[in-house]
């Protein structure tokens, strides 16, 4: 149970990094910077179900439906 926690949080570590990175560097892949976030916030979030932190909750639900409101939105 532990190691799959440790997964979650590294997983959306690398997630972010790259969403900053791409934000930071590439703005022209802004596409891919909301794709990352997005799946940033999902393994957070799963993280944070995991050990019932529910501000953790609270902030991934709004940025994942923040950003999947951005991706639809550059995709139209």
């Amino acid at each position: 149970m532990h190691k799959l926690n440790d997964a979650l949080q590294w997983a959306g570590t690398v997630c972010f990094l790259s969403m900053y990175t791409v934000m930071s560097f590439y703005k022209e892949l802004h596409t891919v910077q909301l794709i990352a976030g997005c799946m940033g916030g999902m393994f957070f979030l799963a993280w944070s179900l995991r050990v019932a932190n529910k501000q953790q909750m609270i902030v991934n639900v709004a940025g994942i439906a923040i950003t999947l409101v951005g991706l639809f939105k550059a995709m139209t």
